[in-house]
């Protein structure tokens, strides 16, 4: 058994397929197959079940792949780190996030960052939900993951850096945007624009609407918040967001920004392997977008 096998397998069962895990390696289906082979055979048990679409893990294959998956994410992320020390203030910090968190959450911090560190590369990995941020951590090479705080995952460590409470995105004239607060009642009749699938916010907001009994009209989904506010400033529907700070001003005339007191916030922040395993870099940017968070003025709704 070696690295390399293990390194193949867990990459089978999350592919699901061998031959997408052989034009990923740039080598044969049978050379794929040869590693997790050689693992069955030294274990004595099956690790894998072929089916007409693909491969899923055993009990036993799962059993693996969570061990394995979990150990070299660390050696990676050690190997990474000994790279580092050789490079001393050279290095790089990876980070997995959303597609559009830098701007709304890190760009001045990533300016301040640079400015502090001009030889460090940083290297931003998009993922498309919190879920994902998780999963690439946990197979090592990043550093951080910027995620919407959820629940508790194996492995991870979740540090909540900033509250987000939630508003009713809503075109300027809309009838809604004279209001100073949106009541659960208020949305059974808005045509709601669906938060991203997947996505820790909208299990939150599902959770919470089903709660209320509140059972609004929907029949558009988008891929993340900022399309929802730009179909919402449109005057397409009607958004449940979180209140990020770059939707308030000038930058958006045409929207509203209506509070919904009684929608718990959402919480942003890091997640990380483990905070004491963390590089001194990797460590002074998270604490650099930390600071910068916390400079930020309190959310307020700027039709005010």
């Amino acid at each position: 058994m070696t690295l390399d096998d293990l390194r193949v397998f867990v990459a089978v069962c999350k592919a699901g397929s061998l031959s997408a895990v052989a034009r990923e390696l740039s080598c044969t289906q049978s050379a794929v197959s040869q590693h997790v082979k050689r693992l069955e055979r030294e274990l004595g048990l099956s690790l894998l079940e072929r089916h007409p679409r693909g491969v899923v893990p055993t009990q036993a294959g799962h059993l693996l792949q969570t061990a394995a998956a979990e150990s070299i994410g660390g050696i990676d992320h050690a190997l990474r780190r000994l790279q580092d020390l050789l490079r001393g203030d050279g290095g790089s910090v990876r980070i997995t996030t959303g597609a559009t968190t830098v701007r709304h959450f890190m760009s001045e911090a990533v300016v301040a960052f640079r400015q502090r560190f001009p030889q460090v590369s940083l290297e931003f990995q998009t993922e498309h939900s919190s879920r994902s941020c998780f999963d690439a951590l946990a197979a090592g090479g990043l550093d951080l993951a910027w995620i919407t705080i959820g629940a508790p995952v194996r492995g991870i460590e979740q540090r909540p850096v900033v509250e987000l409470p939630w508003a009713l995105a809503v075109k300027a004239d809309d009838p809604l945007a004279a209001r100073t607060r949106i009541e659960p009642a208020d949305l059974e009749t808005v045509q709601l624009i669906r938060l991203p699938e997947n996505s820790t916010s909208r299990s939150h907001l599902d959770a919470w609407l089903t709660h209320s009994g509140v059972h609004p009209t929907s029949d558009t989904s988008v891929a993340d918040w900022d399309t929802a506010i730009l179909l919402a400033e449109l005057g397409l529907g009607h958004a449940i967001v979180p209140a990020l700070p770059g939707w308030r001003g000038p930058g958006h005339p045409g929207l509203r920004l209506v509070p919904i007191p009684a929608l718990p916030a959402l919480w942003a922040g890091w997640a990380v392997r483990g905070w004491d395993a963390l590089s001194p870099l990797a460590r002074a940017f998270a604490d650099t977008v930390t600071r910068n968070c916390a400079e930020q003025p309190p959310w307020r709704d700027h039709a005010r």
